[in-house]
């Protein structure tokens, strides 16, 4: 939410109801409280100038707070959703408003009544801001968006926040020498913050039709709650800024923008009020900024701090030498009640033992007021007629007291939803502890099961700041929400809003998960690294231990041959067999296919007479006949 455009305004927290000064010379400081009271203060006196209570305060609480130009009255409506900014344009009479419906609209003062209306975002636009020239308007959805506003187009596009923007500030004046509005725009300037984001970015807005990242961020200690600036009209001005954070402290920066700076800035000085220490042993109590802005002279700030029904406006001259100031204020008599006459008797009603009466927490929660016991008006009695005092123990029984100390310091379990619902429309932090802080599962599914609907999103929305701490507390907080979304998941999912409700829980989760698998991965190769490590080194200080065979086993040679290498030589007998048998077969083929050719010899002889018989005599007596069958059989 937004207060005045510079402001962040969460009804649960004491250091973010909806405020702003005055435009100019900052004459007053107009703030919202939680029980919907509009109330002004004079900054010059701390007075209180004006106070106003709407029709509907106690049904809806205020959400965005606007100063509005002189002679322009304005009404609220036309959105289906809840509004989360307003910004008054100081020159054309028109009044701007963003809504969780995804719409912005532009109102006629004149009229009151809608001038024209456009979708901003695909999620709720959470922040508007018109550029000081009057001519451009930016608005924070999922993504932060520059609009023309003669024509409604979108200019330009920038990234954004991982979580909702809250707020939106030009930094600087457009250089008057741009002849053309929105062409060739160098030199522009503007800050963002977002919720639970502890970087303020500063975009720079270009002549190039692409989307840019920040060009620098300042870094504070907490969330931002409220941001007051001085705006730079050259480029060899700096920019001042003031930025209160969520712990009450008040940071201050001092830069001039003359484009990327890779590292995030770190503020210039440190604003701190304390109260001042009674006694030697005590310490100083920190007391919260509210609100902080700068003087027309850009040299003092106007720093708002206290609590919300009475603050404390005072105005501080700024040392620029000094990196941390704390400024000691006794302010116990500021918000102490005053009570006239004091209260001398206290009476009893007689109450019917019928009736019921209901005290604060869960709706529909009674308990019945306990009779005074008789013994006291014996006592009384007693007393009167100047018997012997009685002893401290027969008064302490007589008013019912148990004197024996309870073992268990913690609250039954019947009243952790009472404390809890209590806890979260107060923002008491104690009291939250205490029923946060247990481990008992079944506890926290009894208190999980008895708390009313109507808390259970701001449950959620406590545990989702509290899951962003300390890891240990994280655990904790871990149990709650899987016992929550698994016994209401009937009713979040009636909820229409539930999406941009749960959000930011979604994309915090999303993004631890993601190095989870990584992380796993890493932890079993480190203990199969570990445990091979110790094996080694086990195996390195043990000693080999001689080892001698209890049992030597030699087997007997027998002369008898078993059954299985009789058969194996009956087979190679009768493998030799079969090979004779077909080499005979073979000498017999050879021996016919002689005689055949002797037969042709003859004939031959015959024809070629008796030389070649006296030849083939020859040859058969000296042995070189072909018919043979030896040499035939070695032929072949």
């Amino acid at each position: 939410m937004a207060a005045g455009g510079r402001g962040v305004a969460d009804p649960l927290s004491p250091a973010g109801v909806p405020c702003a000064f005055s435009p100019l010379n900052q004459t007053y400081f107009a703030l919202a409280s939680a029980d919907g009271q509009l109330r002004v203060w004079e900054t010059a006196n701390n007075r209180l100038h004006q106070e106003y209570v709407p029709s509907a305060h106690l049904s809806g609480t205020c959400t965005c707070l606007a100063w509005a130009p002189a002679r322009l009255q304005a009404k609220s409506g036309g959105h289906d959703n809840k509004v989360n900014c307003i910004q008054w344009h100081q020159d054309n009479g028109c009044l701007y408003s963003c809504s969780d419906d995804k719409y912005i609209v532009e109102w006629n003062t004149q009229t009151c009544k809608v001038k024209c209306k456009w979708k901003g975002d695909n999620s709720s636009v959470s922040s508007l801001c018109i550029s000081p020239d009057g001519k451009m308007l930016l608005s924070a959805g999922r993504t932060i968006k520059l609009w023309v506003l003669e024509t409604k187009e979108i200019y330009r596009h920038f990234t954004g926040h991982a979580t909702p923007v809250s707020t939106l500030i030009f930094t600087t004046i457009r250089p008057p020498n741009e002849s053309q509005p929105f062409d060739g725009i160098t030199g522009l300037y503007f800050l963002s913050g977002a919720v639970h984001d502890r970087l303020l970015n500063v975009w720079q807005v270009r002549s190039e039709n692409k989307e840019k990242n920040a060009v620098m961020s300042f870094t504070v200690t907490d969330e931002p709650v409220y941001i007051d600036l001085t705006l730079s009209e050259n480029k060899e001005e700096p920019v001042k800024l003031a930025v209160v954070c969520r712990d009450g402290q008040v940071h201050l920066f001092e830069h001039i923008l003359n484009g990327y700076c890779k590292k995030p800035l770190t503020s210039n000085c440190t604003i701190q009020i304390a109260t001042p220490g009674k006694g030697k042993k005590s310490t100083p109590k920190p007391i919260p900024i509210l609100a902080a802005g700068f003087c027309s002279d850009k040299m003092s700030l106007l720093l708002v701090y206290g609590n919300w029904f009475q603050p404390v406006i005072e105005r501080v001259a700024l040392n620029s030498k000094e990196s941390h100031m704390c400024l000691v204020r006794d302010i116990s008599n500021c918000w102490a009640p005053k009570v006239e006459t004091a209260v001398t008797k206290v009476r009893t009603p007689v109450v019917n033992s019928e009736a019921k009466v209901l005290v604060p927490g869960v709706p529909g929660h009674h308990a019945a007021i306990k009779p005074a016991p008789p013994q006291i008006e014996e006592v009384e009695s007693k007393r009167k007629l100047g018997e012997n005092e009685i002893s401290i123990e027969e008064r302490l029984g007589a008013l019912d007291i148990d004197t024996k100390k309870e073992k268990d310091d913690l609250p039954q379990t019947n009243s952790f939803p009472v404390l809890l619902t209590q806890g979260l429309e107060s923002n008491d932090f104690e009291m939250l502890n205490k029923v946060l802080q247990t481990r008992n599962l079944n506890l926290i599914k009894r208190t999980v099961l008895r708390m009313p609907l109507h808390a259970v999103i701001p449950l959620l929305q406590e545990l989702t700041k509290r899951l962003q701490g300390h890891p240990n507390s994280a655990v904790l907080m871990v149990q709650w929400l899987k016992c929550v979304l698994t016994v209401h998941a009937s009713y979040l999912s009636t909820l229409p809003d539930l999406v941009p409700q749960l959000g930011t829980l979604y994309q915090l989760m999303e993004s631890r998960v993601k190095t989870f698998q990584k992380l796993s991965h890493l932890h079993g190769k480190l203990i199969l690294l570990i445990t091979q490590v110790t094996a080694s080194e086990k195996t390195k200080g043990m000693t080999c231990p001689a080892q001698k065979a209890k049992l030597v086993y030699e087997e007997e040679s027998s002369e008898e041959e078993s059954d299985d290498e009789i058969a194996e030589k009956d087979s190679d007998d009768n493998w030799d067999e079969d090979e004779e048998e077909k080499e005979s077969e073979k000498d017999e083929d050879v021996d016919e296919e002689n005689e055949e050719e002797e037969e042709d010899a003859e004939e031959k002889d015959e024809e070629n007479g008796e030389e070649d018989r006296d030849v083939a005599s020859e040859k058969e007596l000296n042995g070189d006949s072909d018919l043979d069958p030896e040499n035939e059989s070695e032929e072949e």
